[in-house]
């Protein structure tokens, strides 16, 4: 069955224009004429056909994978709405995340929040691919967007600590 990545990788509503999405995988070219490129993917857990996250890497042609992360579904709340209906509880084999079989006419990541996915794909490419993250990317509502977070500067004393 597909996971139907395609849709999956048009609900992040990523932006940028130089992309594929092959198989399960999505690639891209974050930064025009950089060789450096995007590959996201679905993180598998230990049990078949299940998923619990995304898999993002930086690529290089010569070198390979630059670097890896996972995003976890639970971490970022993408199945909390989902799983707090059904009643699904957390460490159970189905909490947070998706398999390969769904119900009819739906995706098998039905339910998903993407926005916590998405922030987090931004900071992301923030670090590898600076200055690819250009504007917002169309249908984002304001409703589903994150509330900003506050830094705080920490100013260093001369002083230790103990």
């Amino acid at each position: 069955m597909s996971l139907q990545s395609r849709e999956f990788c048009a609900e992040l509503c990523l932006p940028f224009h130089d992309h594929a999405v092959v198989g399960n995988t999505y690639f891209a070219a974050p930064i025009p004429g950089m060789p450096l490129r995007l590959r996201i993917d679905f993180s598998p857990t230990i049990r078949a056909d299940t998923y619990g996250g995304l898999r993002l890497a930086a690529v290089h042609p010569d070198c390979g994978e630059i670097d890896v992360v996972t995003l976890s579904f639970v971490d970022h709340g993408t199945f909390h709405r989902r799983d707090e209906a059904a009643n699904t509880r957390p460490n159970t084999p189905a909490y947070g995340t998706f398999d390969k079989y769904h119900r009819p006419g739906q995706p098998p990541w039905e339910g998903a929040v993407t926005t916590g996915l998405r922030d987090a794909i931004e900071q992301y490419t923030a670090v590898w691919f600076p200055g690819a993250w250009t504007a917002p990317a169309p249908g984002r509502g304001a409703g589903r967007a994150a509330p900003p977070s506050h830094s705080v500067a920490i100013a260093r004393s001369g002083t230790r600590a103990r």
